[in-house]
């Protein structure tokens, strides 16, 4: 029995012993089990200088679609590279790449692969600015998700969305990928594109890291141009750009990506006091912060650096974890470093940052993305569904006169449907459309088609194009349209006329469509203007031709049918502007939260009125909303206390309908002057006919009341507030 005994003894002790070995043999850092600091600092400990420097670098990959070139592409990655742009839409070729790093490189680091799902990747959803006209947070985390699953699956880990650049200048091209011209709103939307691709989790199969972009101000370049200056006040920063960034950093945000735009003198890129002081310093934020595009060296064309060398050290020293394309990190920080110009130190930290969002990313234990089919993969039942909820949302009815919408309510109408996007598919995918295909949209004209189906007659006439001077078709479609009862004219932009590097001088209508509707309005039927477009518009010429607007904006592979549904009034719009429209180009910049003015009498234009022609969160519905009167429980307040506010809301008409409550507080008097009104709570809900609903608003004063100084210090006065909701406004008092 001894003997038995002291056999197993030395059989366990060996057994010890071997396990002992083989967890030294295994580095920490490969321990799936072990925390993800721990990991990430014993992984640091083991890399050279040149492997270090090669993480904080990002390439492309499956730019050419070749088949015969894939193998070639991948040969030309380094094994050590950090990160690739992923332009291809299966996983097989991301795995080939993460295959070269996982088993060519000493320590087997995987590839991190990002790309620009801005609003979808297969199933694309509105554009985003249309997305915030839906009021609907919840419904566009759901659009995220079905995003981040159709990416991660696709072999992507990372997008470079949500854009929360406050845009107040419909000229700037990429006020199409943000959520408006109001803080708050950009702040509640980034929020919910944040969970909706990041989700508890960000190793899980379906989820990817997110990117806020453009870290900052970008949405301010002077005269809606692309990649200008921007003049921004260490105050204007802090009360209007910085909001949404701060609320999408506390939201747990893995990255952030710079701006191209040179802020007051210092260009994003190279911004020591956002990227550093506020983001690393103040925030404590520990992911990292990417540059757009080939940034960094485009810190020469701005006057910053003389050449890349030197952009390589301004922009990384200011807190630029990652260079996009740049080629500066790759070329020169190894010499910096030498140099003693970089200090190994911040090289450290800024490798930290990378490899902890991989290791939360789950790309060393499970580095390749599982093959499926694109039928597993893309627009699924559940993600159109959501996807064409969402498109309904974000329609705007924006004029409704004597009740001309809904159409075919009564006898068979004549409906007469011109326009260049009646047929066209592939514009109402809207700018930065991922791997959206014009062929899994539906056009206008197959879903009027089915929606009217038994219920009116169509008649279709193209009339004329988006652009150009050709009238030829005019007095044809003018022929139709008196055959008609209604006209029904679709109207807007190219999808390439908003995004990137689409800037316009003037943001009406093209001469061309103007002309039309006025050519049309000559056959004395109601007109009935659609328009789907990717910036607010100048609507002066032709808004006074037409007897009813829908604003569609571009609706992503939901296409016509969302429009259909609002045309026939199967459903009723609920969606309310999130940007101003102005009455012309010449208004601009005009946003409902400017700072009150000297002479509030006089600096008015002499030649339209000073008021834009739709504002901020303006919205008709197809059922009638009365407003009782805000219920204020007592007039003074302490700084400690929290207040709730309600109004009741009823819906008086003969509709189900969905109202949205924006809840505005004012500060008439305060040391650092404050906007007119700011937006501080919203809440949709769905009434129906003859249902009251209470809408409830829980005022914590320093959150809801408080302001921030130029320093980013938030203070709250004691004194006089308003809180406003439509044209109601009560006050209330602030002591301590």
């Amino acid at each position: 029995m001894k003997k038995l005994t002291f056999i197993s003894c030395l059989l366990l002790s060996g057994c010890l012993a071997g396990a002992m070995a083989a967890n030294k043999k295994q580095p920490i850092y490969k321990d799936a089990k072990a925390p993800i600091e721990e990991r990430v600092n014993d992984l640091v400990s083991r890399m050279t200088l040149e492997e270090k420097v090669q993480q904080l670098n990002q390439y492309t990959l499956g730019r050419n679609n070749n088949e015969n070139n894939r193998g070639e592409e991948v040969k030309k990655i380094p094994a050590t590279l950090g990160s690739l742009i992923y332009f291809d839409e299966d996983a097989n070729l991301r795995n080939e790449a993460q295959r070269k790093a996982m088993e060519e490189s000493r320590l087997g680091i995987p590839i991190l692969f990002g790309y620009d799902v801005i609003h979808g990747f297969r199933t694309i959803y509105p554009i985003s600015l249309g997305q915030a006209c839906s009021w609907n947070p919840q419904l566009v985390e759901q659009a995220c998700t079905v995003a981040a699953q159709e990416a991660r699956m696709s072999g992507v880990d990372w997008t470079f969305s949500p854009m929360i650049d406050v845009a107040r200048d419909g000229r700037w091209g990429r006020v199409a990928e943000g959520y408006g011209e109001d803080p708050y709103t950009n702040a509640v939307f980034g929020v919910a594109s944040i969970k909706g691709y990041q989700g508890e989790d960000m190793s899980d199969s379906k989820r990817v890291a997110a990117c806020l972009k453009h870290y900052i101000g970008y949405g301010a370049s002077e005269a809606g141009r692309d990649y200008v200056y921007t003049e921004i006040s260490n105050q204007t920063l802090w009360d209007t750009y910085i909001p949404p960034y701060e609320a999408g950093v506390k939201a747990g945000a893995a990255t952030l990506m710079s701006s191209f735009n040179d802020i007051s003198g210092t260009p994003g890129s190279a911004n020591h006091y956002t990227m550093t002081e506020i983001l690393k310093n103040r925030w404590k934020h520990d992911g990292f912060v990417v540059s757009d595009w080939s940034a960094v060296p485009q810190l020469i064309d701005q006057g910053h650096a003389a050449d890349r060398k030197e952009a390589a050290r301004l922009a990384f020293n200011a807190g630029l974890e990652m260079d996009m394309m740049g080629h500066c990190y790759d070329r020169h920080m190894a010499k910096l470093v030498e140099e003693g110009k970089i200090s190994m130190q911040l090289v450290d930290d800024a490798v930290k940052r990378v490899l902890r969002i991989k290791f939360r990313l789950g790309l060393f234990d499970n580095p390749y993305t599982p093959t499926s089919t694109e039928k597993e993969r893309f627009l699924l039942p559940q993600s159109l569904a959501i996807a064409e909820k969402l498109a309904e949302e974000t329609i705007v009815l924006l004029k409704n006169e004597n009740k001309v919408l809904p159409l075919a309510n009564g006898d068979k109408p004549t409906i007469a449907v011109m326009g260049p996007l009646v047929q066209n598919s592939a514009e109402l995918l809207g700018a930065w459309y991922g791997h959206g295909h014009a062929e899994d949209v539906l056009p206008i004209k197959k879903a009027l088609d089915a929606e009217f189906a038994g219920k009116a007659k169509l008649i279709y006439t193209e009339g004329c194009g988006f652009d150009g001077n050709d009238t030829s078709k005019f007095s044809e479609a003018l022929a139709v349209a008196r055959k008609a009862d209604v006209i029904l004219l679709c109207m807007g932009e190219k999808k390439k006329w908003s995004g990137e590097n689409a800037s316009r001088s003037i943001i009406e209508l093209p001469a061309i469509q103007e002309e039309f509707i006025a050519e049309m309005k000559k056959a004395g039927k109601p007109i009935v203007l659609v328009l789907a477009n990717g910036r607010p518009l100048g609507l002066s010429k032709v808004e006074p031709l037409c007897d009813a607007i829908v604003e569609m904006w571009q609706p992503g592979v939901p296409g016509g049918k969302p429009l259909a549904g609002v045309l026939s009034g199967r459903v009723n719009p609920s969606g309310k502007l999130s940007i101003t429209f102005p009455r012309s180009t010449g208004q601009i910049p005009i946003y409902y939260n400017q700072r009150k003015t000297a002479r509030p009498q006089s600096g008015k234009y002499q030649d339209i009125p000073s008021s834009p022609l739709y504002e901020f969160g303006y919205g008709l519905s197809y059922t009638t909303f009365n407003y009782g009167n805000i219920n204020l429980p007592k007039e003074t307040i302490r700084r400690g206390e929290k207040l709730v506010m309600e109004i009741p809301v009823t819906n008086v008409g003969k509709r189900d309908g969905a109202e949205v409550v924006h809840w505005f507080i004012s500060d008439p008097f305060s040391t650092i002057t404050r906007p007119c009104k700011e937006l501080k709570h919203f809440e949709k809900q769905l009434i129906k006919a003859g249902e009251t609903h209470i809408f409830r608003f829980e005022i914590d004063p320093m959150r809801n009341l408080g302001f921030v100084n130029a320093n980013g210090e938030h203070f709250l006065e004691n004194g006089e507030y308003y809180v406003i909701v439509k044209d109601q406004k009560v006050k209330f008092t602030v002591i301590d």
